[in-house]
Formats: C-alpha cells, structure tokens, sequence
C-alpha cells in the first residue's frame, strides 16, 4: 500500500479524498452501500444558521458531461444538524468538515459560534466533533442586493474576518470562480488567517424550455458542475496554489484518480468529489483503489513526490 497521507491546517486525512458539500449529504446514505471510513473526509451538505426549504421549481437538470443545480441550500439548519446528524459523525472516522453558509455576516458569525461551542463540548466529552469549517462565500448577500459574498475581494475580507475571530476551529474558504481576480480573493483569504483554500464552488449556467420559452429554473440561473467545469478548475487550483502557502482543496468535475492526479500535481493538498457522487454511488472506493492502483504502477511512494510539479 501506498502512503496517501496528508495534512490540512495541521489535521491529518488518511487519504487525499473529500466527500464535497451538497453532493454526499451527511453521508448516511452511502454508508449503506460501502465503508466510508476508507475516505479522507466529508464535507457537509451546505448549513445555515435558520432551516431553509430551498428553491421552487425545477432544482436540477444532466448537461453536456455535467450538471446544472438551483437546490437553493436547503438544510435542516445548523442546530438541527448538530441534534441530530452529529449524533452519526460521531460512529465515523473520516474528517468532518461543516460546509456554512449564510445570507449576510452575522448569520456566518454565529452559525460559526454554534459550531465552534460544540465542537469544544464535544471534545472536552472526548466526543467527535466537527473539525474543521469550510466557509462557503458564494451565498447571496441580501444586504448587497443578492451579489455573492465571494464576487468582490473587500466584501470576502469582511465576513471571513469576522468568522475567524469567533472561532478555533480550522477555516477553509471555499472561492467561487465568478470571482472577480481568484488569485487576489486567495491572496486575501491567507492575510485573514484562512488556513485552507477550497476551490472551485459551481459556474453559473443556464438552461432554457425552448418550448415554454422560458428558464428551466425560476432562479433563471444555475450552478454548474460536473467533468466540463475541469480543466477551468484545474486551472484555478494552479493558479492559486502558486500564490499562497496555506493548502489548497481542489475540485471541480473530478471523477476519475486520473484526475486526482492531475489536481495535486496542480498543487492541491487534498481534493473534493462531488458530481461524481450521482454517477457513481460507491465513487469514493473506486477512486481510492485507482489512485492506488496508478501510485504502484508509476512507482510513488507517497503524494508529496508529485504534489505541486507543474
């Protein structure tokens, strides 16, 4: 076997696979159909500080080698997740990283709180608990007339640094690529004491009834995801892994170890697989099979050889 160690904000993963926010749930589902202890970690579905029912209307249509999504962030809401579903985080080995959103600061502000008090109740119970959060920007701001938190470098400044003073926990950053200079909102995510960062989110795209002659989705647009946002992504990854030192997650259309490969010789510490999920239901153990697969066959003794090369 070959070492698939790695290490993201001083927590070690077994392997460099991550279950990405909104494609895996909580991850109670596919444990019925494999050992989900074989990953590296599971982001979770996307919480928000209040339940949310999510979007009308069409949620989500196949594409050309991918998919569009308009779920809208529904969730039981960050209390109900921390009742409930941490009750079955707690049966599992992989890492455990709380994917937040929120419609406007303080929404992310004390969602963070709440996570980070019960991480530290747990802890203090030597209980699992969350590990880390990844805090997804590309949410609406209601208070900016609906513009994406991670558009514009300066708004991102202001909700990640007021994230960051309220919690202990490890931060992710999750970076939309409708950004409007990626590698400068990455740049600004380390000054604000991120410890990672997490890209790409979904593009947005759209689909139109030619028949009705309207939007398939009553948001008019949607996010797009799936193996033809990848070589746009993996750009991303490369651009941004070149200009900071914390770790970089990448993702983006993943859904071969080939294509793992192709991210942490782009730079990534880690990755995330999302789309992949409905395509495959045991995507997780057959990635991490081929990528051991490709490791003995191409002679690599562990990630850090090739992390990073190009």
């Amino acid at each position: 076997m070959r070492n698939l160690a790695c290490k993201v904000a001083g927590i070690p993963f077994k392997n460099p696979i991550i279950m990405a926010s909104g494609t895996f749930g909580f991850g109670r589902e596919f444990a019925k159909l494999y050992d989900i202890n074989k990953l590296g970690g599971i982001s979770s579905k996307g919480l928000t500080l209040h339940p949310r029912r999510g979007n009308t209307g069409t949620r989500i249509i196949e594409t050309a080698s991918g998919m569009l999504n308009s779920v809208g962030l529904e969730n039981p809401g960050i209390d109900a997740f921390l009742k409930e579903e941490m009750k079955f985080w707690e049966t599992i080995e992989p890492v455990k990283i709380v994917n937040l959103g929120g419609s406007n600061i303080d929404e992310y502000v004390q969602g963070a709180l709440r996570i980070t008090q019960d991480a530290d109740d747990r802890r203090k119970s030597k209980l699992q608990a969350v590990d880390m959060i990844e805090l997804n920007i590309s949410c609406p701001n209601v208070k900016e007339g609906g513009i994406a938190f991670g558009i514009k470098t300066e708004v991102a400044r202001e909700v990640i640094r007021e994230v960051r003073q309220v919690t202990s926990l490890p931060l992710a950053v999750k970076l939309s690529p409708q950004a409007e200079d990626i590698v400068k909102m990455a740049v600004m995510c380390e000054e604000e004491g991120a410890e990672s960062i997490s890209l790409v989110n979904t593009f947005s795209g759209m689909k139109i009834d030619i028949y009705q002659r309207k939007s398939m989705f009553n948001n008019m647009y949607a996010g797009l995801s799936g193996p033809c946002i990848k070589p746009i992504a993996l750009r991303m990854v490369h651009q941004v892994a070149k200009a900071v030192d914390i770790p970089v997650i990448g993702m983006g259309g993943i859904s071969s170890a080939s294509d793992i490969i192709e991210f942490i010789m782009a730079g990534a510490e880690v990755v995330q697989v999302g789309t992949y999920n409905f395509m495959n239901l045991r995507a997780g153990e057959e990635l991490l099979a081929g990528l051991q697969s490709f490791m003995e066959l191409e002679n690599i003794q562990s990630l850090d050889e090739i992390r990073g090369i190009i």
